[in-house]
């Protein structure tokens, strides 16, 4: 029987939202094998310009509990630096992820991440996804603050 897990993520940052939005969400299928192979190894776009209705297929690496996922966009809004997307991959029927980026008085930013996912796998799957995620937020964090001048 299929079942269904929902988490929370909220990661504070130093990184600005423009900033941390662009690199996380909008080119995260470019950084990604750059900066953690073995969360993506690769990852080529299927259709759409980017926007709402994109598609992308990824081929995972080792730190990931499926071999490859296709991820469409449902939602963009790069002004308010909110995205909505759902991924579909082995053992699980689809995930939903709404990504906002939130700016902090210090000129930094919070990250809120909302999953749900369904599927027979869900629970044990997620969990990974949900440990993946915040290491791939910490990742893409350190890198901008090593290369100031990326994404602005």
């Amino acid at each position: 029987m299929a079942s269904t897990n929902s988490w929370t993520l909220e990661l504070e940052s130093k990184v600005s939202a423009p900033r941390k939005f662009r690199a996380c969400v909008m080119d995260w299928h470019t950084l990604a094998p750059k900066l953690a192979p073995h969360v993506i190894d690769n990852a080529h776009h299927v259709e759409g310009d980017g926007g709402t209705g994109t598609v992308r297929h990824y081929n995972c690496g080792s730190a990931v509990p499926f071999n490859a996922m296709k991820k469409k966009v449902e939602f963009l809004d790069v002004d308010k630096c909110e995205s909505k997307y759902t991924i579909e991959c082995d053992g699980v029927e689809t995930s939903t992820w709404n990504i906002k980026m939130k700016p902090t008085a210090n000129g930094g930013s919070v990250a809120i991440v909302e999953c749900t996912s369904k599927g027979v796998q869900a629970n044990d799957m997620m969990l990974k996804a949900k440990e993946s995620a915040a290491e791939m937020f910490k990742t893409v964090e350190a890198y901008l603050i090593a290369n100031p001048n990326a994404y602005n």
